[in-house]
């Protein structure tokens, strides 16, 4: 489609996103300024040619642009099936004589990739695919991926060329590689690589080797009033040589090449102190001509509140920026004394993910996705002892702040008094020069005014250059409380690490100019085949409503109460109770998630289990944990939401799922990691069990199936389970006679009513609250009732208390005017102490 078909979208404010609907502030495809244009950025007198010129850009780098071209054949009667009017029949195609052996197809249109995963050539073509195109779905046996401008760009940060793109998709390709697919790939990378964001003394630079690209920013009405005046520099381009990842094969060989070499050397040093060698003289020319081959390196500097504005327009203007860290060269900042412990020996998946970070000697920002399990944890520590400079890892909660320190401690040499960790309870600092950092999401991101201690350690972390950040759980980032963490930290390279890139808003697209592209993302069903991870049985189990649940879910239509009817129905209840009893049985250890806090308390106390939510102490917690771990007699722990992530559970083996957040894709998938660790125990080929408890003919099973979209693209299958053998027969079985259900149902009614908050029963349940919060005091409460069910007649009862009798009791006596003045004295002498420092 040419480019002039579009123009009807030019009068949108700001720059277009193509094949989007709206004009949101998350970037789609890049959107570049024709590099043929005049250099002239327009004046503001001409804002329809600016539009007009920016809409241009974006057909450009839009595959929709480069429609194919190629003669179609006739259309019959199948054809009006494939779009319309037969668009998406692609039959005409021709194919090669050897397509049988070639293992993939390429949609000319949408650059959709489909990988035949049984043939010989698959494995090649996926580690291919992976680099330069999204993996969308992969089950068994097809592969679909697609290709996009941000996949394009991850490709080219990590050494491909276009050519070499276009050559290896055509050797694996059915037929002759599309026209519009080679001059996408093309168009989309000629621009890539060429500005990259550097800091330089705490200061941020962008930088380019191509002085007509800098010029073309410079002019750009966005990017040109960032620029602080007077900064313009040019530098020369530092070397790159040879970068050996620790933990790997490589490394131990260098090792073992090292002490030999040191042995030799030590030999062989009588006999060069007796006949010194002469020097060459070609030694030196030589060394002043790779001076004068060096590339020029211009930079200019940006105001550090205008780092986020810059980057996205320079996706937006199709020259995305790299965040490379020449960190060998690095002489201004302190060197880190870290290395891998020797025993230590990183899997080949983590090794390629680095490599991709690595690939060039330099640390480039970006993503790796790896499995909940797969060792996320122990890549971003071989990272940090890859760089060997200040590192501060950002995490999500407390707990999971301390197994990060307990991590570095377990797999590299660092000492204890090295890595600190900086929270609501702690707020240490190393002591040398240089060391790592443990810290929270809330911690940096915190508003108004802070604790003294708390804003010192602040200005300690916003005041000095960090080599590596490390961002666990890096979904988080695109909320707006969390996107300024990363620059307000300045740190020259940004590492992040998920299982599960992928936000129900649209938001997971703003990764590409906040942190990086995806660098790697490991398959799922091949690390489960290859024994890193658990193969896991996924369930889902149908719970029919009870008559006296069913009839209130149709009578009411009030929407709160039809969601607390369906998590507390009598029937999944049992089964819950049934499968934790069947699996204690087996040796498992069980854990049973809820959103839904007031389900989870009620649903633990009446089988006579533990639970943790979020108004449950730390201490708590950690014992509650420990017994789960360690002690046989505890077998089955109720978590909330705030065990969705970062919580290490390796003796976990089967989990349940009474209630969830609606259709959340990836609260499905961070659940499924709990139990993926590997497990030492195979039984009929299924080492963990994952069961989705689902009330039959209720919202909930339109939920569970949008929830189960991201394992099913992983490969995961699950099982239908209609009913539960042997479940009637069980022994004390809960609310099996009609007056338990109905007391039940009378329950819920009543306390729907009341508005008691049963969706998050607890303010402190959430993976970021802080214990300085104070919950709201509850009101008073009415229930309206007949007189026959205030007498008991419907299983109520009427119940008064006095609840402020006792608050005379509890005035403290004042004090007298002799203590009140010795108080303020010390105030006084506080508040002075706080000023001399």
């Amino acid at each position: 489609m040419p480019p002039k078909k579009r123009k009807a979208s030019a009068n949108v404010a700001g720059a277009a996103k193509s094949g989007r609907a709206s004009a949101a502030s998350t970037p789609g495809p890049a959107t570049p300024r024709d590099i043929d244009s005049s250099d002239d950025p327009g004046s503001p007198d001409e804002p329809a040619e600016d539009e007009e010129q920016i809409q241009k850009a974006v057909d450009r780098f839009s595959l929709a642009a480069y429609q194919d071209k190629s003669k179609r054949g006739p259309i019959d009667a199948a054809s009006r099936y494939f779009g319309d009017n037969g668009k998406r029949d692609f039959s005409y195609l021709p194919l090669k004589p050897d397509s049988k052996s070639r293992p993939i197809w390429i949609d000319p249109q949408r650059g959709r990739i489909i990988l035949e995963n049984f043939s010989a050539l698959a494995e090649q073509a996926k580690d291919f695919l992976i680099t330069v195109a999204e993996p969308l779905s992969r089950p068994t046996f097809l592969h679909e991926y697609s290709l996009t401008p941000h996949s394009l760009y991850a490709a080219v940060s990590v050494g491909l060329q276009p050519q070499d793109i276009v050559n290896t998709l055509d050797r694996f390709s059915k037929t002759p590689l599309p026209e519009s697919i080679v001059s996408f790939i093309r168009s989309c990378a000629s621009s890539y690589g060429k500005v990259k964001l550097v800091i330089k003394d705490t200061k941020y630079f962008v930088e380019s080797n191509d002085a007509e690209v800098l010029q073309k920013l410079l002019k750009d009405p966005v990017i040109g009033p960032c620029r602080v005046q007077g900064t313009d520099t040019v530098t020369s381009a530092p070397s790159m040589g040879g970068l050996v990842i620790p933990g790997t094969s490589n490394a131990a060989g260098v090792q073992q090449a090292q002490l030999r070499q040191g042995q030799q050397s030590e030999n062989a040093q009588p006999e060069a102190d007796e006949k010194p060698q002469p020097e060459n003289p070609f030694d030196a020319l030589r060394e002043d001509d790779d001076d004068d081959n060096q590339e020029a390196v211009h930079a200019f500097e940006i105001l550090d509140t205008s780092v986020e504005i810059v980057q996205k327009r320079c996706l937006d203007i199709q020259y995305p920026m790299l965040e490379e860290y020449d960190f060998r060269n690095d002489d201004r900042n302190a060197n880190l004394e870290i290395d891998l412990r020797p025993a230590t020996q990183i899997r080949s998946y983590q090794e390629k993910s680095l490599s991709k970070m690595f690939g060039n000697g330099r640390a480039k920002s970006g993503i790796i996705v790896l499995p909940c399990g797969a060792g996320k944890t122990l890549v971003g520590i071989t990272a940090a002892c890859t760089i060997k400079k200040g590192t501060i890892v950002l995490c999500t909660s407390t707990m999971s702040a301390h197994q990060w320190r307990q991590e570095f401690l377990k797999w590299s040499n660092i000492g204890p008094q090295d890595i600190a960790v900086f929270t609501a309870d702690s707020k240490q600092k190393f002591p040398g020069n240089t060391g790592i950092i443990v810290t929270t999401y809330p911690m940096v991101t915190q508003s108004g005014k802070r604790a003294y201690d708390s804003q010192k350690m602040m200005d300690f972390l916003t005041g000095r250059e960090w080599g590596l950040m490390l961002l666990d759980e890096v979904h988080v980032v695109p909320a707006n409380i969390f996107r300024k963490v990363s620059h307000s930290i300045k740190s020259h390279a940004k590492l992040g690490l998920t299982a599960t890139l992928l936000r129900e808003d649209d938001k997971i697209q703003d990764l590409n100019f906040l942190i990086g592209p995806k660098l790697y993302e490991a398959n799922w069903m091949e690390l489960s085949e290859q024994g890193h991870i658990a193969k896991v049985q996924c369930a889902e189990v149908w719970c029919p409503m009870t008559t006296e649940f069913y009839d209130e879910y149709l009578r009411t239509k009030d929407r709160g109460l039809k969601q607390n009817l369906y998590v507390m129905n009598p029937a999944k209840i049992q089964a819950c109770q049934f499968l934790i009893d069947y699996h204690e049985n087996r040796g498992d250890k069980i854990i049973v998630f809820s959103d839904n806090v007031y389900a989870l308390i009620h649903v633990a106390k009446a089988l006579g289990r533990l639970f943790i939510c979020g108004s449950t102490p730390n201490s708590e917690r950690m014992d509650v944990l420990d017994n789960f771990m360690h002690n046989p007699l505890v077998k089955t722990v109720f978590l909330s939401k705030i065990g969705d992530t970062s919580l290490d559970l390796p003796e976990a083996t089967c989990l349940i799922q009474i209630s969830s957040h609606y259709g959340s894709r990836r609260q499905e998938a961070q659940r499924l990691g709990r139990i993926l660790r590997a497990k030492r125990r195979s039984d009929e080929g299924f080492n963990a069990f994952f069961y989705s408890l689902v009330s039959k003919d209720t919202a909930e099973m339109y939920y569970s199936t949008k929830r189960q979209a991201f394992l099913v693209d992983q490969g995961y299958s699950f099982k239908v389970i209609t009913q539960l053998a042997g479940m009637d027969k069980m022994e004390n079985l809960t609310f099996k006679t009609p007056k338990d259900r109905r007391e039940l149902l009378q329950k819920v009614i009543v306390d729907t009513e009341a508005k008691r908050p049963l969706e998050d029963g607890d303010p402190t349940d959430d993976l970021f609250y802080t214990a300085g919060g104070r919950r709201k005091k509850r009101g008073v409460r009415r229930t309206a009732g007949t007189l026959g069910e205030l007498s008991g007649g419907q299983d109520m009862a009427y119940i008064e208390q006095r609840k402020g009798a006792n608050k005379a009791l509890k005035k403290k006596p004042g004090k007298s005017a002799f203590f009140k003045k010795i108080g303020r004295e010390k105030q006084r002498m506080k508040d002075l102490a706080t000023q001399e420092e």
